[in-house]
């Protein structure tokens, strides 16, 4: 068996049923002169903007639910598998609706993994991250225009260190959540798995929105679940108090750890595309 998917790998999927894309260039100025790139932009911008609208909205509205001060219920709302289910929900819709344009990041340190894996260029990587930064913003910021006083009572839904947990516990999580995440976008869109599954319909949004759920049912009670540098970002920012900004560098810190190691262990591991993506970096540099 072993042997069959060995000559396999070597025969027709190598040959005939997949081929890598080349890496993209480290920077590629000829982007900027394309509507194709500015729409990928509108694109990741927008996405970006309904997914916090939507989970912000659902974290708050949980929050009213469930406070018995005001008359909620402690049982009620949409509780904690409802907010999960929400975050993986609009991911998997999202990244559905702005693959074929975007890619679908929605995400810096998705976009961060793939550029370490040679999946986009310097200059995309960067204009990706400033479009869902903004659009996360402006996300939570017509979330607080609707709701301004429960927004402001309720947290905002910002990320921070939930109390009893250390920092090493809080950046260990993002780490370990986004490396499961950007671990799964990898394996999702690996030409090469699909090739081999093209007899399994299997949707790559799919299996990203359901890594999005599994972590934040872990990660909640921890960190409040950021996994996304655009997702705290915008929070914070509309909020905009102490307590949040001091515990906001962990949810860039670990994100982007999570995903630099995520790309180093699927592309040069289980793909054992090292000496490619080097000869590939020493071919940008003598150009």
């Amino acid at each position: 068996m072993a042997k069959d998917v060995e000559v396999a790998e070597r025969g027709s999927f190598s040959n005939k049923d997949y081929h890598d894309p080349p890496p993209a260039p480290l920077i590629d100025a000829e982007e900027l002169t394309k509507w194709s790139f500015y729409r990928a932009l509108i694109a990741e911008f927008i996405a970006t903007l309904l997914f916090l609208y939507v989970t912000v909205l659902t974290v708050i509205g949980y929050s009213i639910q469930t406070d018995v001060k005001a008359g909620g219920d402690e049982c009620g709302g949409v509780g904690i598998l409802g907010i999960a289910w929400a975050f993986g929900g609009m991911i998997f819709v999202l990244v559905y609706c702005t693959a074929g344009i975007s890619g679908g990041h929605i995400n810096p340190a998705v976009t961060f993994g793939l550029f370490l894996a040679r999946k986009v260029s310097l200059i995309r990587a960067v204009m990706y991250m400033v479009a869902q930064s903004l659009g996360a913003i402006c996300g939570v910021g017509l979330v607080k225009a609707f709701q301004k006083s429960y927004f402001v009572r309720y947290g905002g839904g910002a990320n921070f260190l939930q109390p009893g947990y250390s920092t090493g516990v809080g950046l260990g999580a993002e780490i370990v959540g986004t490396f499961v995440l950007v671990y799964t976008v990898f394996s999702a869109t690996d030409p090469k798995r699909s090739a081999r599954d093209s007899h399994v319909p299997v949707l790559a949004p799919l299996p990203i929105g359901f890594a999005v759920f599994m972590v934040h049912l872990a990660t909640i009670p921890v960190t409040g679940t950021g996994i996304n540098p655009a997702r705290s970002l915008g929070s914070a920012v509309i909020l905009n108090q102490d307590k949040i900004w001091n515990d906001h560098w962990i949810f860039w810190v670990g994100p982007f750890i999570g995903a630099a190691i995520a790309a180093f262990y699927h592309q040069f591991i289980l793909r054992a595309g090292a000496a490619k993506a080097l000869g590939s970096f020493r071919s940008s540099n003598a150009n």
